[in-house]
């Protein structure tokens, strides 16, 4: 070969895009048959106002569970107090988070020079393992 000569591949479209869409078809084709002919099990109708007692959430979802877990206890303000307090908390932490740099706009930047942040930042972290923690066990 010269220098002039180039090695030509196939172009990309249109020969590699219609083999990728033939695959696409055929892979397709497969997963509705054999989901027409072979289907999923069926178990018994979902109820969403009645959860298992042994049904938990992952790990990193614990903490807001054992929040909520813990708001029920607060039904003495009405039957609306558990629910409402339960969710907005989370959705007030949540805010917190996302609004701290906006609110603590201080230029040091050494933990030891906002002992105020720092402390709610330590607070909140323990906070968060702990209801992890409780939420695990209870």
């Amino acid at each position: 070969m010269g220098k002039d000569e180039e090695i030509k591949g196939e172009p990309f479209f249109p020969n590699h895009v219609l083999k990728e869409i033939i695959i696409f078809l055929f892979i397709l084709g497969l997963i509705i048959t054999l989901a027409t002919f072979i289907p999923a099990p069926m178990g018994s109708k979902a109820d969403p106002f009645s959860t298992p007692e042994h049904i938990k959430p992952e790990w990193y979802f614990l903490a807001g569970y054992q929040l909520l877990k813990l708001a029920e206890k607060l039904d003495f303000l009405g039957a609306w107090a558990p629910k409402l307090i339960g969710v907005l908390g989370q959705g007030f932490i949540v805010a917190i988070i996302f609004f701290l740099p906006f609110i603590d706009r201080g230029s040091e930047r050494y933990p030891h020079k906002r002992p105020i942040v720092t402390t709610l930042g330590i607070l909140g972290v323990v906070s968060f393992i702990i209801l992890t923690v409780w939420g695990h066990y209870s």
